[in-house]
Order: structure tokens, then sequence, then C-alpha cells
């Protein structure tokens, strides 16, 4: 008896495990799709990662020591991509956590940004994603900027 209920709270909680790997795996491919496009220098492959309604907020600290916040448009960022060639950006991350409610999810990534291959600065991206028609999209990225304090 004792075994049945240990192989069915093991079943339990491996179903839950099983049916999360895909939606962590489809906000990862969203989100991997974005630094692609971004290597390829593919304004329509990371167009297609964000909704119509996206922002981006970028925080760092100036030279006086104050924070400061800047936001960007998602279409001033997709053409900025145009003006690159294939290789010249190369944005590395690590997926440090994601958090998912329904259609809500939220995913911190440490990350090192290069240029032509040299190291211009490194932060971490938090990224909010929904869900619509199945699909997982970008709504915001907010990020900070650092020039050698890298986290990872």
């Amino acid at each position: 008896m004792r075994f049945f209920f240990f192989l069915a709270l093991g079943l339990v909680f491996s179903s839950s495990y099983i049916q999360a790997q895909p939606t962590e795996d489809s906000i990862k491919y969203v989100i991997n799709e974005l630094f692609n496009g971004m290597r390829e220098a593919n304004k329509e492959k990371v167009r297609g990662v964000f909704l119509d309604s996206a922002i981006m907020h970028t925080f760092g600290v100036n030279r006086e020591g104050v924070t400061i916040i800047r936001k960007e448009t998602v279409d001033r960022f997709i053409e900025s991509i145009g003006n690159y060639k294939e290789g010249e950006m190369d944005e590395k991350i690590r997926f440090e956590q994601i958090l998912v409610d329904a259609p809500m999810a939220m995913v911190w990534t440490p990350y090192k940004f290069y240029f032509r291959k040299n190291f211009t600065h490194c932060g971490v991206n938090l990224f909010t994603m929904v869900r619509q028609q199945g699909v997982w999209k970008i709504q915001n990225i907010t990020d900070t900027r650092y020039r050698g304090k890298c986290t990872f």
C-alpha cells in the first residue's frame, strides 16, 4: 500500500514538472530568437518576438553616480538592428529565473554584450512575457547596464 502511495505521489509531482518544462522551453525559445535575430541583424525575426504594445527601459548610472532611466520604443530598437551586419552584435545570456502565472511570465537573465567581438557592457535583463493565443511574446524588457561589473 505504501508503495502505491509513493508511486502516485511521484506521478503527481513529475506530471507538474513535465507540464512546466514546455512552458519554460517555449519562453526560452522566444528570448533566444530575439538574440538570434540580433546576431543575424534580422529585423523581421526580432519584430516577431514582441507584442505591438511592447516597450523597453534601461537603468544605468551616469558619471556623477546618478541612476538614469531611459525608455526606448521597440520600433526604434528594431530599426537600429538594420544598421548592423550579421555577427556584429552578440548578447550572451544565462536564464536564471522564470516565473509563470497563467498568461504572464517574468524572466531574469544576466548578460554580457559584445560588439564586433569586443565586450562593451553587462547587466541583467528582466523580460515581461505575455501568452496570447498559445504564443509567448515579449511585452517589456527592462535592463541594467554596467561597464565591467558583471554578475556572470
